[in-house]
């Protein structure tokens, strides 16, 4: 058996013996009421504030909380139950929102871990202005960065969080922020090869032609274009945080990994996949990437699913208004597909951070 061969088969044992336990580690630690406080986080990118919000186990009854289209099991500015607990921040995609992903923030806060989202300027659901810029391209885990530290920082967060015990997840551009904190490199290039390979591509191609054409009006090429991107990799820091432990990255965009700026990764990683994903295509992101993490204890894949089925299930307001988002296969139960995606989550950084249950 090749050594390739070897690592993968250890990381399907891993899992499966992960996923058996799993009902076990959940029946460990019963599920707990669900907190969560508005924060602002200094934006070292592009100055002024990003919003994000923290969630946190509570002794409070479980409740919901309706925020624009968004109802959040959880109860704000309920009081929290002191000690040290594991932290998590999760990286939203592009165009994406500091609570889609709040279905996981609750989840993992009722079993005991402290949850910050943040909303990344200029790549959100009202501003997507910086996308294709390294103020998103760079500045995406820069930010995630940030957050962290102004948690440990704060008075009162600093006292609820082990610093010892922190992860990261996201979906797409947040899953690509998740490899890029836990050390992944791009080779910005990349999206040109790909590109070229895929012209007509509408999930990651379809800004080409503009991108094009205002280096061209610039006198530039885009190659120049992207060797620049290149060059800004550290113009705010590193990348990567040392602080975080693990990374859980949903369908990432990953065409830009290649296996020397993958090789960086020195830390777990679990990614999650749909099968049909016609946003990030598998075989040129998640499927290609799996093998070249060293790091890799787990990779699952949706079967049928489509690129958006890692956001939320959709309340009747957001359905309405974002049908596309919204709408899955024939054959996938959006709201078990995340059932199942919550507790992979719970047990693989339960497992990566150390996390003794009660």
């Amino acid at each position: 058996m090749t050594f390739a061969r070897s690592r993968l088969a250890y990381a399907w044992h891993w899992l499966a013996l992960t996923l058996f336990l799993a009902p076990t580690l959940l029946l460990a630690q019963t599920a707990t009421g669900v907190g969560f406080h508005h924060i602002t986080i200094s934006d070292p990118v592009n100055g002024g504030t990003m919003p994000g919000w923290v969630f946190y186990p509570t002794t409070h009854a479980p409740g919901e909380t309706t925020i624009g289209p968004y109802h959040v099991a959880a109860t704000i500015d309920a009081p929290a139950i002191p000690g040290a607990k594991p932290l998590v921040v999760i990286s939203h995609g592009n165009g994406g929102s500091n609570l889609g992903h709040n279905d996981l923030a609750t989840y993992l806060a009722s079993h005991g871990f402290i949850v910050a989202t943040l909303e990344h300027p200029k790549d959100n659901f009202h501003d997507v202005s910086g996308v294709g810029y390294a103020s998103v391209l760079v500045g995406r885990p820069i930010q995630v960065k940030a957050t962290i530290t102004l948690l440990l920082n704060d008075p009162h967060w600093k006292r609820l969080i082990d610093a010892n015990r922190i992860g990261v997840t996201g979906f797409s551009a947040g899953g690509y922020t998740s490899l890029m904190v836990v050390g992944a490199v791009p080779q910005f290039r990349r999206f040109i090869d790909f590109c070229h390979r895929y012209p007509n591509d509408q999930g990651v191609c379809r800004e080409a032609k503009r991108m094009i054409a205002e280096e061209e009006s610039h006198g530039r090429t885009i190659e120049q274009r992207m060797d620049g991107l290149e060059n800004q990799l550290t113009r705010w820091g590193s990348t990567a945080d040392p602080r975080v432990k693990a990374a859980f990255a949903m369908a990432p965009l990953s065409l830009i990994f290649d296996e020397a700026g993958l090789a960086k990764i020195d830390r777990p990683v679990f990614l999650y996949y749909g099968q049909n994903d016609h946003v990030l295509i598998p075989k040129e992101n998640a499927e290609r990437i799996s093998p070249l993490i060293k790091t890799l204890v787990g990779v699952k894949m949706v079967p049928l699913a489509d690129h958006w089925v890692f956001i939320d299930p959709c309340s009747p307001e957001l359905a309405k208004d974002m049908k596309d988002i919204c709408s899955d296969p024939p054959g996938v139960d959006r709201v078990k597909v995340h059932q199942q995606i919550n507790a992979d989550a719970l047990a693989f950084f339960r497992k990566t951070l150390d996390v003794q249950t009660q």
